[in-house]
């Protein structure tokens, strides 16, 4: 199931989303998580429903593959689902038996937490699955150029794209490792946590000597090919603003007054 995650993988389609500017992506998710964090109303979550129905639309990917590729971590969503209507006790009761009891406040913020996390997790993977990792980090250094003589903009640009371009990289070594571990008749999917616990440490240590490993081949790579940061660098294809870009600008300040005019 590890190897499914999308996050920090890119799928070639053509669509809406994947024309669209990295910039108008990047800026667009910050003001997403800034609505996700400010909704209140019930309409404002429809609202949000919409938008993440009209983006899945819009992305041209199939419904299977995304829900593939997010279901190693919805367990945390329904996992916090639970939590919350089974520990809150505020409002009407709804269902009791036992020691387990439901209430109205209980359930209403179970589903407005699980669904921010959901939000989240959806908007990350929607962007890092339609933008190729050599647009994000141009993205992320023009966004972050007017503070360029302040900070190595090029550098913290390139650093976040490998990173998120390394997570399922990291993620099918832990798939490998974890299958090893069952070969050799040790698991950390099976038996008491004391058990699973115990698996962790053989697990973590053969992570880190790959990852260091991985580092050390893509910094001799760099050198080999004469990479010395952003001295002397041009770009063979400049980022432009189209129509799409313009469109998308429109509808996310429709989506940002409206959720602050309810807020406030």
């Amino acid at each position: 199931m590890l190897n499914q995650v999308l996050i920090g993988q890119y799928i070639a389609v053509d669509s809406f989303i994947h024309r669209l500017d990295p910039r108008t992506k990047l800026l667009g998710m910050f003001a997403l998580v800034f609505v996700v964090f400010s909704i209140r109303e019930l309409y404002q979550l429809f609202i949000l429903a919409a938008l993440v129905v009209t983006i899945y639309g819009l992305a041209n990917i199939k419904a299977s593959h995304l829900y593939r590729g997010m279901r190693p971590i919805l367990w945390f969503v329904y996992l916090t689902f639970l939590l919350h209507i089974f520990i809150n006790k505020d409002g009407q009761l709804l269902w009791n038996i036992g020691f387990l009891s439901i209430y109205t406040e209980g359930l209403y913020q179970g589903a407005l937490i699980s669904f921010r996390l959901f939000t989240l997790i959806y908007f990350s993977t929607i962007l890092t699955i339609t933008t190729p990792p050599i647009s994000m980090t141009e993205g992320i250094e023009t966004i972050l150029s007017p503070f360029k003589k302040l900070i190595p903009v090029h550098e913290i640009a390139l650093m976040l794209t490998i990173s998120i371009r390394f997570i399922p990289t990291i993620v099918r070594e832990t798939d490998k490792l974890i299958k090893a571990q069952m070969a050799r008749g040790g698991s950390i999917v099976r038996g008491k946590l004391s058990e699973k616990m115990k698996h962790i440490i053989p697990l973590v240590v053969p992570l880190l000597i790959m990852s260091f490993k991985r580092a050390d081949e893509l910094a001799t790579a760099m050198e080999a090919r004469c990479y010395r940061g952003s001295i002397g660098r041009t770009k063979f294809k400049k980022l432009k603003y189209s129509w799409r870009d313009t469109i998308v600008a429109i509808i996310l300040f429709i989506v940002i007054t409206i959720v602050l005019w309810g807020r406030f």
